[in-house]
């Protein structure tokens, strides 16, 4: 269970820790901002008053965590909006580089580009305050090495599939499965950027996971992109199943399957990766604010609205999540941090193995 301390409990367990100035000052001389009390924290976002938030979150998921945080500090004048795709968050990446990203406070790390983004966020050490409870973030959300990113999501890849073309028995329990004679030519559609692929890398190890994405070539799948549109076509019966989608996107697209036809299946091993990296920016006006917006997002309240609205994406690293429970005595390929920066590497190395010439 995860315990938020008030701002008050927090101050006295900051302030009684013997070691806490050495901490800041350890920080400060690498280059980070420590804030040696949550109270010093809200004083200076209440003074700031305002949070304009970039986020790749659906917009549902965004204005429920909007609302939430509005509601804890209303004395905070909130906006949220969200950058989807690729593309956009590539472009405000050298909006950034150019200096004409102005008025954003938080903004997701975009894993595409994750080392680009990088010197471009604010050196708070959020681990260190993570740790030492000035933050109330679980510290297992914190990029260890960057120090100043959080991820407060995981992302989940399931089998989507059609129930009136595949039987219960019939549906891969395991990823070898889609190998079998049954399954060959234009049976089902997976993604032409294979990150469910990328994903098995942490259980399997990268040779394995190679040799499986050429024999998944060799089985002349339909190769699709974007969620939605590879779940429609499970739906309408062009193919029998998806060989990986989002857990949220799977969910989210059997609510409105008036029919019922859209079945969902957890193969193993589960690729399950950290999603959603955060940080504040170097450029923001309100930084303070931020942080309390990341600290909002990793809490019991945020991760419960997480669940609801993604649904079911709050954190598996943190307890009572959906996914831990529906993952419970299955085994995992989790991309942790060990593994985040590493994911286009793997790409790369599977796009090429599936013959295609670059991930896009």
């Amino acid at each position: 269970m995860i315990v938020l301390l008030s701002a008050t409990s927090g101050l006295l367990a900051a302030s009684s820790s013997p070691d806490l100035t050495k901490v800041k000052k350890d920080a400060e001389a690498n280059g980070y901002i420590f804030e040696a009390s949550r109270e010093g924290i809200v004083a200076k976002a209440k003074k700031e008053g305002r949070l304009r938030v970039l986020s790749t979150m659906e917009i549902r998921v965004i204005k429920a965590l909007r609302d939430g945080f509005r509601k804890k500090y209303p004395f905070i004048d909130t906006r949220a909006e969200e950058l989807g795709s690729v593309d956009e968050n590539q472009r405000f990446l050298l909006e950034i580089k150019a200096g004409a990203a102005k008025g954003w406070d938080v903004n997701r790390v975009y894993t595409d580009f994750y080392e680009e983004f990088l010197p471009y966020q604010k050196k708070f050490d959020i681990l260190g305050m993570a740790e030492h409870k000035i933050l109330h973030i679980p510290p297992q959300l914190v990029d260890p090495r960057s120090r100043n990113v959080v991820t407060s999501v995981s992302n989940m890849n399931v089998v989507a599939y059609n129930k009136k073309l595949l039987s219960p028995d019939q549906v891969p329990k395991k990823w070898e499965d889609f190998l079998k004679p049954e399954f060959k030519g234009r049976k089902f559609v997976t993604d032409i950027r294979p990150v469910p692929l990328a994903i098995l890398v942490p259980a399997w190890g990268l040779e394995k996971t190679v040799d499986f994405a050429r024999k998944l070539a060799a089985q002349d799948p339909v190769w699709g992109r974007g969620h939605t549109r590879m779940i429609s076509s499970v739906i309408n019966g062009d193919v029998v199943a998806v060989a990986g989608t989002n857990l949220g996107s799977a969910k989210n697209n059997q609510e409105k399957d008036r029919a019922g036809v859209l079945g969902m299946k957890i193969i193993e091993p589960v690729p399950i990766r950290l999603h959603e990296g955060n940080s504040v920016l170097n450029s923001a006006e309100s930084p303070y604010a931020g942080l309390l917006w990341l600290e909002f997002s990793a809490s019991p309240e945020g991760q419960k609205i997480i669940d609801q609205y993604w649904p079911l994406g709050a954190s598996i690293l943190l307890p009572g999540s959906a996914q831990i429970e529906l993952t419970e005595g299955k085994k995992i390929s989790l991309a942790d941090w060990n593994h985040m920066q590493r994911v286009d590497d793997y790409l790369e190395k599977i796009v090429a193995a599936l013959g295609f010439p670059k991930a896009k």
